[in-house]
């Protein structure tokens, strides 16, 4: 049993039977340009705006986003500048992400925000429709408020506007 090996290990020698392998890069199809990460937003200051139209679906959050009546709002983006991913939270501590490598869209947000609340039912909800999200950098830069109201009317805006300069 003492034969000597006819096999040579390459690890231990240091030698390689075959080439290196070229390192090759990722590919960067799957990120689009200009969308950047949240955490690179809050170290260079640049600020949120998000999209108007997320004010006036009317869309109730049990519901998929597919039933919602306004589907060219559904794929805009959330945020301008985009960004690939972003917290919503919700005013009782719910907190939920939005995804989306090429930017997260109004759907994007609406498919988190309904994977929560999807096996909730309508009486459970007291607050069931999407009134708008809320930006506030001074509590939290990497995230969207939520703002729910108790009906789906369509002039969202008007209490919204009341529920912004209240106490909250």
């Amino acid at each position: 049993m003492s034969e000597p090996l006819t096999k040579v290990d390459s690890a231990v020698q240091g030698l390689s039977s075959s080439p290196p392998k070229e390192t090759k890069h990722r590919r960067a199809s799957s990120s689009a340009n200009g969308v950047m990460n949240i955490n690179d937003l809050e170290a260079q200051g640049i600020e949120l705006q998000i999209a108007k139209e997320t004010q006036q679906l009317g869309w109730k959050i049990n519901t998929s986003p597919s039933t919602c009546e306004e589907k060219d709002a559904l794929k805009k983006l959330l945020t301008t500048p985009p960004v690939k991913k972003i917290d919503l939270h919700f005013p009782l501590g719910l907190e939920v992400t939005a995804r989306n490598l090429k930017g997260v869209t109004i759907k994007d947000a609406m498919d988190a925000i309904h994977k929560a609340f999807k096996k909730r039912a309508d009486d459970e909800l007291d607050l069931p429709y999407l009134a708008g999200f809320e930006w506030d950098k001074e509590e939290s830069w990497t995230r969207l408020i939520v703002h729910l109201q108790k009906d789906a009317g369509r002039t969202a805006s008007k209490p919204q506007k009341k529920k912004k300069g209240g106490d909250e």
